[in-house]
């Protein structure tokens, strides 16, 4: 049951955050960036990045829905809100222009550059942004914690979810990593069927999350 919990919550935290953070189409967009400079360069710059996104998301998913909360802001409040994004985002992903760009394209780095603008703006925005952030929170407002009815239940859970970041986050590093073979390869048809395969999954993932904080409300009525 444990084991079928952790992968349960992997597809669910990767196939939340994959369409957002959108590696696959970013990678060309990374690529416009560092295409001066040399493979060795490009490929530490990745690392980096991927490296950055990963603690990013983590913190994100640790603290995020406690600082939210802090503000006074109730669980199902936030799992509510917290799912109207992920919902919209993937809606907005569902239906949007695929010829459109929504990343403004920036001025290449060289060698001597590409490394210290690894987190900003390859790593935030470019990679990691507000939607990505934004979902991991509704994910982990989405989750009760169970440490004192079943422990190893919930640090399964932990286990899953940390696997499901790490598995985005080396999703990016190979992607920028390869992404002039990406471009040759995968094309643009490919990418796009893709990225909208996971962007109906998304969506589901927001609905869910959204009904879960207008049941708490529901059963926190007065009767």
């Amino acid at each position: 049951m444990h084991l079928t919990n952790a992968v349960n919550i992997f597809i669910t935290v990767f196939a939340a955050l994959f369409p957002i953070v959108n590696p696959l189409g970013t990678a060309p967009i990374f690529l416009t960036f560092v295409r001066r400079c040399s493979p060795q360069v490009r490929e530490r710059v990745a690392r980096s990045v991927a490296i950055y996104g990963f603690l990013l998301l983590l913190g994100s998913l640790a603290i995020g829905a406690q600082i939210l909360l802090f503000f006074g802001i109730s669980l199902p409040v936030l799992r509510i809100a917290g799912g109207m994004v992920v919902a919209v985002v993937g809606w907005n992903i569902l239906h949007e222009d695929e010829n459109a760009t929504s990343v403004t394209k920036g001025e290449e780095l060289d060698e001597a550059r590409a490394q210290d603008e690894a987190f900003y703006p390859l790593t935030l925005p470019l990679t990691v942004g507000p939607g990505s952030i934004a979902a991991t929170v509704a994910l982990a407002a989405g989750h009760t914690p169970t440490w004192k009815t079943d422990p190893l239940f919930q640090l399964s859970t932990v286990l899953g979810a940390v696997a499901g970041l790490l598995a985005v986050a080396l999703t990016v590093y190979f992607s920028f990593r390869e992404a002039p073979t990406l471009e040759r390869v995968l094309g643009k048809t490919g990418t796009n069927v893709l990225v909208r395969l996971f962007a109906f999954i998304l969506f589901a993932i927001g609905v869910q999350i959204i009904w879960m904080g207008v049941h708490a409300l529901i059963m926190d009525l007065p009767r």
